[in-house]
């Protein structure tokens, strides 16, 4: 393939991104049918706080709008926790992970099957809660409940196709680039709200500059942190083949300190999001899920250490199967390289092991700190929630990734153009 068909390649598969994300965002802003636009704009001014106000930034505000994608691409996250945690655990998941391209296409198989039953009962919830609220339905009844389901059950397959065709056919990783474009779309409007806060006196001036000021240090906070290695040395001996040398090499096994990515804080919202999804509603009189839904407000201990306590489960539990250090060790002696002092084989393993837990002890304090430090702004001032911790992080975790990628492929590219040059040369 010659530079200027990569070139091609890579210009293509941006503008099919950027196509995809346009069509998501379209898909934001259609409504449901049978809702009443303006009683549902009452309802949604005094319930952005909380899980339901998490719950709009990941759905790029499809939420506030009862958009056709109001479940967002959750259900597809929800149900590829529950998949990968029985990896972990059911001897028939290990098996089909075991097997390879055709264990995986199984998983994804189940993953997909997974998302259809989730959404159907969260939309069924989303119904229901829908028409317990005075006026809000226009016509309420069954015929109401099943359009509904259909409706968000077809988004949410729509979406997780969409994601799909950006991970195989365009560039970064589609799930994070649907979650990630919904964010970006909203903050201008999440900015111009809090400027209109301090122009009203709802916020003073030097809390909006203390906050901008927070926002730009935990930026560059995040940056450092996504780029720092722990680089390990491995060397490889000197071997004779015939009247020649070869070997006598050195190189790093370079060990990121947040190896699972933005995973871990999308997971944890995923799993709070979960079991009380509609109870956030405020629609409901029910005082057991008025009760939860005080529970699970910003500030409250037990949303910050169930958010918190999955941040740092995900961490471990996304570094641990993503990452093995006995197989490591294993290609590592394979290939007759070695870290100094250390003996190839099991002890090889344990040393990666031992610093690996380091990193990812690090990484999950890190995580856990990025996303929980502004819920307490948020709890106590009324900031969007597009300047939330996690939304942040997102933002920028999967803007350094995807510009990787072109990176890559770009340098791929020049290696190949050179490479051709210098054989012509020759």
């Amino acid at each position: 393939m010659s530079a200027s068909t990569q070139s091609n390649d890579l210009r293509n598969r941006i503008l099919f991104t950027l196509i995809i994300l346009a069509i998501y965002r379209l898909g934001t802003f259609v409504p449901l049918p049978g809702i009443d636009p303006e009683q549902l704009q009452i309802m949604m001014e005094g319930n952005q706080k909380g899980l339901l106000g998490m719950f709009n930034v990941f759905a790029g505000g499809a939420v506030s709008r009862m958009a056709i994608f109001a479940l967002g691409i959750m259900p597809y996250i929800s149900s590829s926790i529950i998949v990968q945690l029985l990896t972990g655990v059911s001897e028939y998941f290990k098996n089909l992970k075991a097997q390879g391209e055709i264990g995986r296409q199984k998983i994804t198989q189940i993953t997909r099957y997974g998302t259809v039953l989730l959404a159907t009962i969260q939309g069924y919830g989303l119904a229901v809660g829908l028409e317990s609220s005075a006026d809000l339905v226009i016509n309420p009844g069954i015929f109401f409940k099943i359009s509904t389901v259909s409706t968000i059950v077809a988004g949410t397959i729509f979406l997780m196709w969409l994601g799909e065709q950006i991970t195989q056919r365009g560039i970064g990783n589609g799930i994070s680039l649907i979650i990630f474009s919904g964010i970006v779309a909203e903050i201008p409007r999440a900015l111009v709200t809090t400027f209109e806060l301090g122009r009203t006196g709802a916020i003073s001036t030097v809390m909006i500059i203390f906050i901008f000021l927070l926002l730009v240090a935990t930026i560059m906070f995040i940056v450092f942190m996504e780029r720092a290695l722990r680089k390990i040395l491995i060397n490889y001996p000197k071997r004779q083949m015939g009247n020649k040398m070869y070997g006598g090499d050195s190189s790093h096994l370079p060990l990121k300190i947040n190896s699972a990515g933005v995973i871990p804080a999308i997971f944890a919202s995923a799993l709070l999001l979960l079991p009380v999804t509609f109870s956030n509603f405020n629609v409901s009189q029910n005082e057991t899920f008025l009760n939860i839904s005080s529970y699970f407000s910003q500030g409250q201990p037990l949303y910050m250490l169930l958010y918190a306590s999955g941040i740092i489960f995900f961490t471990f539990f996304y570094t641990s199967i993503t990452f093995n250090p006995t197989e490591t060790a294993e290609n590592l002696r394979k290939y007759g390289g070695f870290i100094p002092g250390i003996r190839p084989g099991e002890s090889t393993a344990i040393y990666i092991d031992t610093i690996l837990t380091r990193l990812t002890t690090i990484g999950a304090l890190y995580l856990a700190l990025v996303c929980l430090m502004p819920e307490f702004l948020i709890a106590n001032y009324p900031i969007p929630f597009y300047l939330g911790g996690a939304s942040v992080l997102i933002v920028v975790v999967v803007a350094i990734d995807t510009v990787t990628q072109i990176q890559t492929r770009m340098m791929s590219s020049q290696y190949e153009q050179l490479i051709k040059k210098t054989k012509f040369g020759r």
